[in-house]
């Protein structure tokens, strides 16, 4: 079972790139984030003409998170737990029924910026909520996964200049130290368990000619259950995505589980 994570950054902006992205790497499922849409507006028919089936948790002009899927869906719930107050579209939950059935939680972890201040107030937060749903998850000891824009630099090997970021949300001590206690409950970094060194990003910024430069960061990350690492055979960086016509700021990263 072939699973991609992929920020789009619009999904008008990108009706030509993410169809075409979906023909050539063939994922059994894509999750979305930042598909800037409302449900009713979603363009699902270019997706389910392609044999996916569609389900949305959008959000008019921000946020918004999406499941593709080739597989059949259940059990589908929309927003994170634990805030009833939230309003932000920025978590999916699905179960995809291969041969064996997997738990995907497709999310859109909040920016932070700018800090200190309410929006990194929320950014911990929703991290702090998002630890509480995964250990529901692992007691069920069943297999999942949390995948999507994370927006955390885990480590400094993970961006070009990390100097730069140092006093951004996506790189403070807390941010990374929140991140840790997920991977502290037992969950596997599915990019990490498979490569090391430096000089592998997810998203590069439209401005200053970062993408020429190769001044990127890693932010996408796929965190696996430990009965979900057990299947896992494969983790790539679709780089090259970023060099192609009207791209998003970020690129696909996708694992294949033996499911």
């Amino acid at each position: 079972m072939k699973i991609a994570s992929f920020n789009i950054n619009g999904v008008k902006a990108r009706i030509e790139t993410l169809p075409r992205w979906l023909d050539e790497a063939q994922p059994d499922v894509a999750l979305l984030q930042e598909i800037k849409s409302v449900d009713e507006n979603f363009p699902r028919e270019i997706f389910e003409d392609r044999g996916y089936t569609v389900e949305t948790h959008g959000q008019k002009s921000f946020n918004g998170v999406a499941i593709l899927s080739k597989l059949p869906l259940e059990d589908v719930t929309r927003g994170l737990p634990g805030d009833d107050t939230d309003e932000q579209a920025r978590y999916i939950e699905a179960t995809v029924m291969g041969d064996v059935p997997i738990r995907v939680c497709g999310l859109y972890l909040p920016n932070g910026n700018p800090t200190p201040g309410p929006k990194y107030d929320y950014k911990l937060a929703w991290t702090k909520r998002l630890e509480a749903r995964a250990i529901e998850l692992l007691a069920t000891e069943e297999p999942f996964l949390m995948a999507g824009d994370y927006n955390v630099i885990p480590q400094d090997e993970d961006a070009k200049r990390p100097d730069v970021w140092q006093e951004d949300a996506l790189a403070l001590p807390q941010s990374r130290a929140a991140y840790r206690r997920l991977l502290n409950l037992g969950l596997t970094e599915a990019f990490r368990s498979r490569n090391t060194g430096a000089g592998q990003f997810t998203f590069w910024d439209y401005q200053a000619g970062a993408w020429n430069k190769d001044d990127g960061i890693r932010i996408d990350h796929f965190l696996l259950s430990p009965q979900c690492a057990d299947l896992l055979q494969d983790v790539q960086i679709d780089k090259e995505e970023r060099g192609r016509s009207k791209p998003s700021d970020h690129v696909p990263i996708w694992i294949d589980l033996a499911a």
